[in-house]
């Protein structure tokens, strides 16, 4: 297979509460059409694929009737397999991103590890029960859920904040800037940025 093929993913899950379709595209745009029955969680997954230049194509539908939690929950799972499948048998990437984000007064760290060892590190201090329709309880479900998902170890810590508009939009965009780094292709990398020689 060509160095040069398109890194992407389409992944579905449904169960009695979601029935998600998602496709995820590496080496995309920035280009996305989410519907997730949830406005502010579409919001912030097309700030994901706009920052991190990917293309991200999302449908859930799920029991919102309930609550937001497994729509959220269950969206995290799948990307986090998109992901995981996207990035193939990760040779020559640069597997390590991260970066300190400002959006607003809030400021974000995010570190991310292609690794192949789930672990979420995640530090936040939310004002709010609610963005919109969303619980800010979620943001960690999210986020945890990718990481498991993906096999990536994750760290996200809020270093200043008020707004939780502004601190979930800045870990969003955090993530996305550091996935799209820790999967940059570098040529002086000639198999696998391990000692172990496994990711």
């Amino acid at each position: 297979m060509s160095n040069n093929y398109i890194r992407q993913a389409n992944i579905t899950r449904k169960t009695n509460e979601t029935d998600i379709s998602l496709k995820f595209v590496l080496d995309g745009f920035g280009d996305s059409n989410i519907n997730t029955g949830i406005g502010f969680f579409d919001h912030m997954l097309i700030s994901f694929a706009k920052h991190g230049l990917f293309n991200l194509d999302v449908k859930a539908t799920g029991d919102l009737i309930v609550d937001c939690h497994h729509t959220i929950e269950d969206v995290g799972i799948v990307l986090g397999e998109a992901i995981k499948k996207a990035a193939g048998d990760k040779k020559t990437i640069r597997r390590y991103g991260d970066i300190i984000l400002p959006m607003d007064e809030a400021l974000i760290m995010c570190a991310i590890d292609l690794s192949g060892r789930p672990y979420l590190v995640f530090e936040a201090d939310f004002h709010s029960d609610r963005v919109g329709y969303f619980d800010t309880q979620m943001v960690k479900e999210f986020f945890y859920a990718v990481s498991y998902s993906a096999g990536i170890n994750l760290h996200i810590r809020q270093l200043s904040g008020e707004n939780d508009h502004h601190i979930i939009e800045g870990m969003f965009k955090a993530f996305a800037k550091t996935l799209d780094e820790a999967t940059i292709k570098d040529a002086r990398i000639k198999s696998l940025l391990s000692t172990k020689g496994t990711l």
